[in-house]
């Protein structure tokens, strides 16, 4: 099974694709929810007010995907699908990518925006930091403080990663593995005497 995905973690440079005399800026960011999306473009209509479109698309999610394309008033299909092909072409997820264009007075054609997008969302994908994460699941750990020593020996031999932890009347730890390893790593925890483990 593949437990590996593509995404970024910092926005693109500005791109700038010309055609005719129109402009078309680009932006890859990197968003976990419509909300990111809908910041993201707001911040875009600020910088850009006299821009005449904000074509997009995103995809989120790692296993289950969603993702939307927009065309923002430019005929149909001609802008927010280029732009989403290119999401896929460069298999990432997690992204959102706008492309911004200024009207240059010579209409492009349905044929010359689909180009015109496509390549604008390639040449933002192109400078983006594009890097390889792996799928995670989180298990919550819950024992007493005389295992605190047989869990941290697991924990570092197996390389784990703690997201968090409470230490009260018990200990409680929130740990994240790779989906690969998270049967054998369940097992471990699950027969270690006296410590509950289970799924986040």
């Amino acid at each position: 099974m593949e437990d590996i995905y593509k995404t970024i973690i910092t926005p693109s440079e500005e791109t700038l694709f010309k055609e005719k005399g129109s402009k078309f800026f680009g932006y890859a960011f990197p968003v976990l929810s419509e909300e990111d999306v809908k910041e993201r473009l707001e911040e875009l209509r600020k910088k850009h007010h006299s821009a005449r479109h904000f074509c997009y698309a995103y995809q989120l999610g790692v296993e289950k995907i969603r993702f939307r394309a927009n065309d923002d008033g430019e005929p149909n299909n001609s802008a927010g699908m280029p732009i989403y092909g290119q999401i896929q072409s460069f298999e990432v997820t997690n992204i959102l990518i706008v492309s911004v264009r200024y009207f240059g007075g010579t209409k492009l054609g349905v044929g010359g925006l689909i180009f015109a997008y496509k390549t604008s969302a390639q040449m933002t994908l192109e400078v983006s930091d594009v890097l390889k994460k792996t799928i995670n699941i989180q298990y919550k750990l819950t024992f007493n403080y005389d295992l605190m020593n047989s869990v941290m020996r697991i924990i570092k031999e197996k390389n784990i990663e703690i997201v968090n932890q409470k230490l009260e009347m018990d200990c409680q730890y929130i740990i994240s593995v790779r989906k690969n390893d998270s049967e054998a790593i369940f097992t471990i925890f699950d027969n270690l005497y006296k410590v509950a483990v289970k799924n986040m």
